[in-house]
C-alpha cells in the first residue's frame, strides 16, 4: 500500500515534469522549423524575384525589339509610299501638260471649223441662190414646171423601160421556143406537181386483197427479193402497210399498175412466189393485158361504128380503159364523145362516119400522155398524123380544146360532144361548186391589176380573157400583163393542163360628117 501511493505520488510528481519537458522542446523544434522555413521561403522569394526580373528584362528587350522591327517596317512602306505618289504625281502632272495640249489643239481646231463654216453656209446660200435661178431660167426656157419636167421625165423613162422590157420578154419567148423540148419538160414536170390532187390518190392505185395477212411475208420474201423482183419487173411500187389482207400498188402508169395487179392475183392464187415464178407471172400478165387492150379497143371500135382505124390506134385505144381524167374512164368517154358526135352530126346533115371517128380518137394522146411528153391534145394530133389519119379528123383533135380554130363543122361538133360527156351528172367528180369557184378566182385575179376592165373565164376554165383599157395599157404593157397575170395564175391556183391568158385592147375613134 505505502509502494502503491509512492508509485502513485511519484507519478503525479513526475508527469508535470514530463510535460513542461516535452512541451519545451516540442516548442523549440516547431521555432527551429518555423526558421527553417522563413528562411527557405525567404530563398523561393529571391529566387523568384530574380527569375522575374530576368523575364521582365527578357521581355522589354523583346518589345523593344519588335518595336525597333515594325518601326523600320513602317519607315520603309512609308518610303514606299512616297515614291510611288511622286511618280503617281509625275504622271498627273506630264497628263495635265498633254490635257492642256490637246485642249490648245482643240480650240484652235474649233475656230477653223467655226471659220469653215461660216464659208461653207456662205457659198451654200451662194449656190442655192444660183440654183433657184438656174431653175427659173430652164422653166421659163422649157415653158415647164419644176414638177411638170420630173412627170415628163419619169414618165419618158418609165416608156423606154417598158419598151425595153416588153422587147426583152419577146425576144426570152422567141428564145424559149427555139428550145421547145427544155421547156417542155419544164411544163411537164410543173403538171405532175399541179396534179397532186385527192383524185390523183385515186386513180394512181390499186388494191390487191390478200387471204389472210400471212402472204404478206410471202410477197416481201426472204431480204424482200420477192417484192423487189416485181417492183423492178412491172415498174410499180407495193405498198405493204397496217392495212389488214390487202397491197396496195402505186404507179402513174395505168398499164403497168395493172400487169402487176393481175401478176399478183395470180401469185397469190398460185401460192408459189419466188423471183423466177414472179418473172413468169409478169410475163404472162403483159401479154394478157396486152391482148386486153386490143380487144377492149376493138370492141370500142365496134361499138361506135367506125372501121378501118389503124391497128396500133386501136391498141392505144385498149389502153385507155385504164386510164382516168377526173374520176371519169378515159375509153368510155371517147365512146360516148363517138355516139354524140354522130348524134349532132346527124342533126345537122353532116357525115356521121366522120364524125365519129373524130369523137373516138380525139382523145387518142391520152393513152400515152405518161409516156411522151406534152398535151395529150398535141400527141393525139402526132399519133393521127403518123398513122395517117385525114386532115380533117386531125383538125378535130387538135381543136377540141380550143387550142387551134375549128377547120369544119366537124371539129366544132366533137368540141360540143366532149364538153356534154364531161359536163353531165356524174361523169367527173369535180362538184359544180368547185368548178365555179375556181373560174371566179381565175377572174378574180386577173380584175385585181390595174388597167384591167373586165375579165372571163372561158373555155371550162382553160381561158380566161382581159380587156383592158386602151388609155391605161400601151401594146407594150400588155405582154407584161399577160405575163405577170400567168404568173399569178401560177401561184395562186391549182389546175389540171395550162389556162392560156388573152389580153385583148381595143381602141376606136368616132367621127361624123356634117
Amino acid at each position: 500500500m505505502p509502494i502503491i501511493i509512492a508509485v502513485v505520488v511519484t507519478l503525479i510528481v513526475v508527469m508535470p515534469v514530463t510535460y513542461f519537458v516535452t512541451v519545451s522542446k516540442l516548442k523549440n523544434d516547431a521555432n527551429s522549423k518555423i526558421g527553417n522555413a522563413d528562411v527557405k521561403a525567404r530563398e523561393i522569394i529571391d529566387d523568384a524575384l530574380k527569375t522575374a526580373e530576368t523575364k521582365k528584362k527578357e521581355a522589354l528587350l523583346e518589345v523593344k525589339e519588335e518595336s525597333i522591327k515594325t518601326k523600320n517596317e513602317l519607315e520603309k512602306e512609308t518610303k514606299e509610299r512616297r515614291a510611288e505618289l511622286q511618280r503617281y504625281e509625275k504622271r498627273v502632272l506630264s497628263k495635265e501638260e498633254s490635257l492642256d495640249k490637246r485642249s490648245a489643239a482643240i480650240e484652235q481646231r474649233e475656230t477653223a471649223f467655226t471659220a469653215k463654216e461660216t464659208a461653207m453656209k456662205q457659198r451654200e446660200a451662194e449656190v442655192e441662190e444660183l440654183s433657184q435661178k438656174r431653175v427659173q431660167e430652164l422653166e421659163r426656157i422649157s415653158g415647164l414646171t419644176s414638177e411638170q419636167a420630173k412627170d415628163y421625165l419619169l414618165k419618158t423613162v418609165e416608156e423606154d423601160v417598158k419598151h425595153d422590157t416588153a422587147k426583152m420578154v419577146k425576144e426570152l419567148e422567141t428564145r424559149a421556143k427555139e428550145e421547145a423540148d427544155k421547156k417542155a419538160k419544164e411544163y411537164v414536170v410543173t403538171a405532175i406537181q399541179r396534179c397532186a390532187a385527192d383524185h390523183v390518190a385515186e386513180t394512181t392505185i390499186s388494191v390487191v386483197q390478200l387471204p389472210s395477212d400471212e402472204m404478206k411475208g410471202r410477197i416481201i420474201g426472204r431480204e424482200g427479193r420477192n417484192i423487189r423482183t416485181l417492183e423492178t419487173l412491172t415498174g410499180v411500187e407495193l405498198i405493204i402497210d397496217d392495212t389488214p389482207e390487202a397491197v396496195v400498188l402505186s404507179g402513174f402508169d395505168p398499164i403497168r399498175r395493172e400487169v402487176a395487179r393481175i401478176a399478183l392475183e395470180r401469185l397469190i392464187v398460185d401460192g408459189r412466189i419466188h423471183p423466177a415464178r414472179i418473172e413468169e407471172m409478169v410475163e404472162k400478165a403483159q401479154k394478157e393485158v396486152e391482148t386486153m387492150m386490143r380487144e377492149e379497143g376493138e370492141a370500142a371500135a365496134l361499138e361506135v361504128g367506125v372501121h378501118g382505124i389503124h391497128p396500133e390506134l386501136i391498141r392505144l385505144l385498149g389502153r385507155m380503159k385504164f386510164r382516168t381524167s377526173y374520176g371519169q374512164n378515159a375509153l368510155k368517154h371517147s365512146i360516148e364523145v363517138a355516139q354524140l358526135s354522130g348524134l349532132l352530126a346527124g342533126e345537122i346533115g353532116l357525115d356521121v362516119r366522120i364524125a365519129k371517128r373524130a369523137g373516138l380518137l380525139h382523145d387518142i394522146g391520152k393513152s400515152i400522155d405518161h409516156d411522151v411528153e406534152g398535151s395529150h391534145v398535141q400527141i393525139g394530133v402526132d399519133l393521127c398524123r403518123k398513122y395517117k389519119e385525114s386532115p380533117l379528123i386531125i383538125n378535130a383533135v387538135e381543136a377540141h380544146h380550143g387550142d387551134v380554130e375549128p377547120q369544119s363543122l366537124i371539129a366544132g361538133v366533137v368540141q360540143a360532144a366532149d364538153a356534154i360527156s364531161a359536163a353531165r351528172p356524174g361523169a367527173r367528180r369535180e362538184t359544180l361548186e368547185t368548178y365555179t369557184n375556181r373560174l371566179k378566182q381565175l377572174e378574180d385575179i386577173t380584175n385585181q391589176f390595174k388597167g384591167v376592165e373586165k375579165s372571163f373565164a372561158i373555155q371550162a376554165g382553160r381561158e380566161i380573157r382581159v380587156m383592158v383599157v386602151p388609155e391605161q395599157v400601151s401594146d407594150d404593157d400588155m405582154v407584161l400583163l399577160a405575163r405577170d397575170i400567168s404568173k399569178q395564175i401560177e401561184y395562186e391556183l391549182e389546175y389540171p393542163g395550162q389556162i392560156k391568158v388573152n389580153v385583148i385592147r381595143e381602141s376606136r375613134v368616132t367621127d361624123y360628117a356634117k
